[in-house]
């Protein structure tokens, strides 16, 4: 966190070509906020019933409360969207976060545990509070995230060199095998638990409002505050602890604000729209293509990346199977999947 007296290979770039590398890379982050705005656009346009681009634009500057298809666009598909962007925004973010912090190139934000925690409060919710609404589930869902998050952190903190990267990866899949066996048993004893639970498990963007939107909005905001706050010690982390502290990074400090913003990224995200896979996991490496291993930038590329496929997976799963719709969990999961494999595919021509 603090800034050393001689900064790294990855945190610095070269004299020679910087001014070039520089507006390259605006120029790319210019060229996903366009991609993305044009995800946004589809959202709003794209449903069980398509709408003109123009029906879009006036719902937006000239709503009419009677016209129904404005009610449709500004009443369910706009918050939809939000939360699109929002949600993806973190999921992201959060995953270029865990992959510098664990120094793991397959590492995704459900190592922490804080989609188990999430799904664990969320079955307590349902169970002993009677909660059966999306919006009841936020709190509930981001409670869960952070308190796993932060117990897994304290489990890895214990012992010598405290939280390291190995001891992060262990205490997280530990404590996420217990839970997932803690949830699966509360499932199988009450059917009714059952089927509440498993359309928020899937992971969707569906039936969520403005007070989801609004709710989880300042939890990923100071989450991606953190991660940008720690972005250039991620670079100094790359190199290994020992020469990071030897450069003059804080390494405890680091982890700690970067697990901190994990669990704020993660825990909104997975309140606003269940756990979804594969985003976190694949947007920082598709990004990296274009970024290279600077945190500084690989961040917000991830934040413009990620709302782009789980937008785009949104808008895939509600044209496929008209007039019904596939959860954008299952879209992501199968497009992320792919794109995964291409990418690991590619690495592999280019290492030879």
């Amino acid at each position: 966190m603090t800034t050393p007296t001689s900064a790294p290979p990855g945190d610095k770039a070269p004299a020679a070509g910087s001014g070039g590398r520089r507006s390259r890379l605006l120029l790319g982050l210019v060229v996903t906020l366009v991609i993305l705005l044009g995800a946004c656009a589809l959202s709003l346009a794209v449903g069980a019933n398509a709408l003109p681009l123009g029906t879009v634009w006036q719902a937006l500057t000239a709503y009419d409360p009677a016209d129904p298809n404005h009610l449709v666009i500004v009443e369910k598909r706009v918050p939809r969207t939000l939360i699109g962007l929002t949600a993806g925004l973190a999921l992201g973010v959060a995953g270029a976060v865990m992959q510098g912090l664990v120094r793991n190139p397959i590492a995704e934000p459900g190592l922490l545990g804080v989609n188990s925690g999430a799904a664990l409060f969320v079955v307590v919710a349902i169970t002993l509070f009677g909660v059966h609404q999306v919006s009841g589930y936020v709190w509930f869902a981001f409670l869960g995230a952070a308190v796993t998050g932060g117990f897994v952190y304290g489990v890895a903190s214990f012992g010598r060199d405290g939280a390291t990267p190995v001891k992060l990866v262990l205490s997280g899949a530990a404590v996420t095998a217990a839970i997932a066996s803690v949830v699966t048993a509360m499932l199988l004893a009450d059917r009714t638990v059952l089927d509440a639970m498993r359309f928020w498990q899937v992971g969707s963007l569906a039936a969520r409002g403005y007070p989801v939107f609004w709710e989880t909005l300042p939890g990923i905001v100071l989450g991606l505050i953190l991660a940008l706050a720690v972005s250039g010690s991620l670079n100094g982390l790359a190199l290994g602890e020992d020469v990071a502290r030897g450069l003059g990074y804080r390494v405890g400090l680091t982890r700690g604000a970067g697990a901190l913003a994990l669990v704020l990224l993660c825990g909104s995200a997975t309140a606003a729209t269940g756990p979804i896979a594969f985003v976190g996991l694949v947007i920082p490496h598709v990004v990296r293509r274009f970024a290279g291993q600077d945190h500084r930038w690989v961040i917000p590329y991830a934040a413009l990346a990620g709302p782009v496929l789980l937008l785009g997976g949104d808008v895939i799963g509600r044209v496929v199977v008209r007039p019904g719709e596939l959860q954008v969990g299952v879209v992501t999961a199968l497009v992320g999947g792919l794109l995964f494999i291409a990418v690991v595919r590619q690495r592999r021509r280019t290492s030879r």
